[in-house]
């Protein structure tokens, strides 16, 4: 059964390896001891993700990605995540990092809200962040 599954609503982008991401991602949660039932990545624009920013969160500011967890508590892992192709474009320009890089730090970023790490505090942004590089480390090799 396939575990990971991208849809395009208003943007696209190339994903070279995509069999080899849906299994690192996969591998990502086995590694967080968290049981993986199904996470869908839906590709968007700055102005979508906005909509759902302002109707579900009840916050009126572009981000790159907002998670939300489906699990009911006798299944395993259930979730969607939303990336914002505009905004992971925005942010990979002005943190100097290459495109490619950022959106799979976005990746990783929401598999580990979907694994429990939250990005609330400082303590917890600096947690995150450092299994975002962690994660991007074994994905890229480096």
């Amino acid at each position: 059964m396939q575990r990971v599954h991208f849809f395009f609503h208003d943007r696209s982008t190339t994903l070279k390896d995509r069999k080899k991401l849906k299994n690192f991602i996969g591998d990502l949660f086995a590694k967080e001891k968290k049981e993986l039932n199904s996470v869908s990545y839906i590709f968007c624009s700055d102005k979508y993700l906005l909509e759902i920013n302002n109707r579900f969160l009840k916050h009126d500011f572009y981000t790159d990605v907002i998670t939300f967890d489906l699990s009911s508590a006798k299944e395993g892992t259930e979730g969607e995540v939303y990336l914002s192709i505009d905004r992971i474009k925005d942010n990979a320009k002005k943190i100097g990092v290459p495109f490619n890089e950022e959106l799979h730090r976005v990746f990783f970023h929401g598999a580990l809200h979907l694994c429990g790490y939250n990005d609330k505090t400082k303590a917890q942004q600096k947690e995150i962040r450092a299994k975002e590089n962690k994660y991007l480390l074994k994905y890229f090799n480096k």
